[in-house]
């Protein structure tokens, strides 16, 4: 989860919104507003390793690549900690930290002294690390290792090992709470399994800080992560989560926003009320609230940034749900008594605590099948 500075087109930028720079040009920014920008590896600062990964540019659910050979273990070394740094101890400490979401000042005061307690540091961005730690005005002792998507599954026995021999591991992700949608389950459950002591340093959460912001119930809530990508699978999972009573929460990439709302609108109801945050903590943050079918046409004209959707949970079932039959049947009564066909299947929707889509689709199949039975 990296955050980005992201400029919002003015179409669907409030009035009171000041103008973004443009991505890369200098432009103000807040004081502590955003992680500021910075060289990338190379020097040759102490305890790092120029393994050459790097951030994609937009929140979303992988997709990191690697530029050149991973140096991050050396076979000679292994994964020590710095000359004369010492190591956590008999059996290591495991320590899972949060960092800030988008501003720097609410990374957690503990952060800064694990940064400089441990003997190895497990990075999702080494690149993006080093310059939230030049923002810190801290300086790692021990060796800072990648530690992402791409090379996960290679790099947990190795940093297993290092905690079974003794270190002290901090294990970061771009922003937020390692394991939430990020790199993190498969070396904590490493961990476990050796009996490694594993514990946090709480810090910044999208999830939470999008529920608190929604406007939506959040004493019972469900974290879905990111949709799938692909259409077919998107609305497959969706429909899983249709009858969901509880809150849910999603990630999502901008450039799939659009289609995501929609689909969300079509398999849920356009009613269904939603928020949709951007750019949290940062300087241009927003939030969006309103039904899903209006935030989908809003996202269609292009949004950009970190986004967390919102979704209100289903509605209560009533005694049990009716058929199509019943359902076009309720229609007619009502078309016949004098109200307009599209009235008529939304009083029908809401009388039934169903989506308008079902509703209609129900009527066009009546409507299709009498015209074939002619």
């Amino acid at each position: 989860m990296a955050p980005v500075n992201a400029n919002q087109p003015p179409e669907s930028r409030p009035a009171d919104l000041p103008v973004a720079p443009p991505s890369g040009a200098a432009g103000p920014v807040a004081s502590g507003a955003d992680v500021p920008g910075g060289e990338g590896y190379g020097g040759g600062a102490p305890g790092w390793d120029d393994d050459g990964t790097h951030d994609d540019g937009s929140h979303d659910d992988g997709g990191r690549d690697e530029a050149g050979p991973d140096a991050g273990v050396d076979a000679g070394d292994g994964l020590g900690g710095g000359a004369g740094h010492s190591r956590g101890g008999p059996g290591g400490v495991l320590v899972l930290a949060g960092t800030p979401i988008g501003d720097v000042s609410d990374a957690p005061p503990r952060l800064s002294a694990e940064l400089t307690r441990a003997d190895v540091i497990a990075a999702e961005d080494t690149r993006r690390l080093r310059r939230l730690t030049q923002s810190l005005g801290v300086q790692p002792a021990g060796r800072v290792v990648s530690y992402f998507e791409g090379n996960e599954s290679a790099r947990t026995p190795e940093l297993a090992d290092a905690l079974a021999g003794g270190a002290r591991v901090l294990l970061v992700t771009d922003a937020g709470m390692p394991s939430v949608s990020d790199p993190g389950y498969r070396l904590v459950a490493a961990a476990v399994e050796r009996g490694i002591r594993v514990t946090a340093v709480p810090g910044p959460s999208a999830v939470l800080t999008a529920l608190a912001l929604s406007g939506l119930p959040v004493d019972r809530f469900c974290f879905e992560g990111f949709p799938p990508r692909k259409a077919g699978e998107r609305l497959a999972r969706l429909r899983e989560n249709a009858a969901e009573r509880r809150t849910l929460v999603y990630f999502e990439a901008p450039h799939r926003l659009d289609d995501t709302l929609a689909a969300m609108a079509e398999v849920f109801g356009e009613d269904r009320r939603a928020a949709v945050c951007r750019e949290l903590t940062k300087t241009y943050e927003e939030v969006r609230r309103g039904p899903l079918g209006e935030l989908a046409a809003w996202a269609a004209e292009g949004v950009r940034g970190e986004i967390t959707i919102v979704v209100e949970g289903a509605p209560e079932a009533g005694p049990a749900e009716l058929d199509d039959e019943e359902l076009v049947g309720r229609v007619r009564v009502r078309e016949d008594a004098g109200e307009r066909r599209k009235e008529a299947i939304a009083a029908v929707a809401a009388e039934a605590g169903l989506p308008k889509r079902r509703v209609f689709d129900a009527v066009v199949a009546a409507k299709n099948a009498a015209r074939g039975g002619a």
